[in-house]
């Protein structure tokens, strides 16, 4: 089996990483950047809070930051994304991480191509000499870029793409594909990747000279758009589940564990108390037009700061209250319903005892 799941997995790399996509991955003048080199992300100590459908009223009391989307290879304020912001939001409960990705723009769906869905994409630095400019910074071409001639400069990728996700449903890695050992999703393209540069990219696990099946897909998400009706769930014969055009939002949550078992310098590994380092991406069919690989808006032209916060000691401390608190209502509740039985079986003993005394006449007293 793996030997056929080897060949699959190269032609998911190829449609998705293909020459006709990344070749227009270079910038048309010098490049230049005005970041704001103060922006941090906090992703706070949340535990039972986010669920991962789409649906965002969990993320409510959740604080998050607004970025303007300009253009990923030429970020100039007069070619900003003009529907709206993107927002994202970060929190985790200690094992997992959760984003949430919120951005304006009128629904546009057409089932089975990508490029007529909107789609996001979320990168992290993992090499210490990553940079966000040219998606890692390795220098080396399609035909030498390795993990040796590359070492250092490795991004991680979780890429979303709605062409075949269901709204509201969970889509990512899955048993199928992880059990083939690489970081595909066949079901809605929600897939997990690595790269030293926009032409070296791979899904985790494959490689440009060989590959290594222990990898898996980490991440799961789902989406939604504010134009939709909500109901008991949607599947694939609602296509193309609301009407095109239409005002409103797009809504995209993930979670992944903050540590995974990767040993392939594959993965960003997320540790409380300590920051990473993250870019977001947006692609949008504007006027209806097919969007292209390189062609979308990014909140940054350069890395931002994502923070993952211990939880305070309030937190812990309403925590630790709650646990004592359930303790002792239980050890009181186990310490009645026992005194009950034992006054059930004393009243019983008692009522037997009196049925079966001997009748003494009063003239024998």
């Amino acid at each position: 089996m793996l030997l056929r799941a080897q060949p699959l997995g190269l032609l998911i790399a190829v449609v998705l990483l293909g020459p006709a996509r990344i070749s227009s991955h270079h910038e048309s003048g010098p490049w230049h950047c005005d970041s704001d080199a103060g922006i941090r992300i906090r992703s706070q100590f949340r535990p039972g809070v986010i669920t991962v459908d789409g649906k965002v009223d969990d993320w409510s009391g959740v604080s998050g930051s607004d970025f303007a989307l300009l253009p990923a290879l030429d970020p100039d304020a007069d070619k900003e994304y003009n529907a709206g912001r993107l927002t994202l939001k970060a929190v985790h409960d200690g094992n997992e991480a959760y984003f949430m990705l919120q951005i304006d723009g009128n629904y546009a769906y057409t089932q089975g191509d990508d490029t007529r869905c909107a789609s996001v994409a979320l990168m992290f630095q993992i090499g210490e000499n990553a940079t966000y400019h040219r998606m890692g910074g390795c220098e080396e071409e399609p035909t030498t870029c390795t993990n040796k001639t590359c070492r250092g400069h490795e991004v991680d990728i979780v890429h979303f793409s709605l062409g075949n996700a269901i709204p509201g449903r969970l889509y990512g890695g899955n048993p199928v594909d992880n059990r083939q050992g690489y970081g595909g999703d066949r079901f809605g393209h929600l897939v997990d990747l690595y790269g030293w540069n926009p032409h070296c990219r791979y899904l985790d696990g494959l490689g440009p000279s060989e590959n290594d099946t222990s990898a898996q897909n980490d991440w799961q998400g789902s989406w939604w758009h504010s134009s939709l009706t909500d109901h008991s769930g949607f599947i694939n014969e609602d296509s193309p589940y609301a009407s095109g055009g239409q005002k409103g939002t797009y809504y995209f949550e993930f979670s992944r564990p903050l540590r995974t078992k990767d040993h392939l310098q594959q993965d960003a590994q997320f540790t409380i108390g300590r920051s990473n380092k993250v870019s977001a991406a947006f692609w949008y069919p504007e006027e209806g037009k097919p969007w292209h690989g390189s062609a979308h808006y990014s909140v940054s032209c350069d890395w931002i700061l994502l923070d993952f916060v211990p939880a305070d000691s309030s937190e812990l401390t309403s925590a630790s209250q709650g646990s004592s608190w359930d303790f002792a209502t239980t050890f009181s509740l186990f310490f009645s319903v026992v005194a009950l039985c034992l006054s059930i079986i004393v009243g019983h003993r008692l009522s037997t005892t009196t049925r079966t005394a001997n009748f003494i006449p009063m003239e024998n007293l």
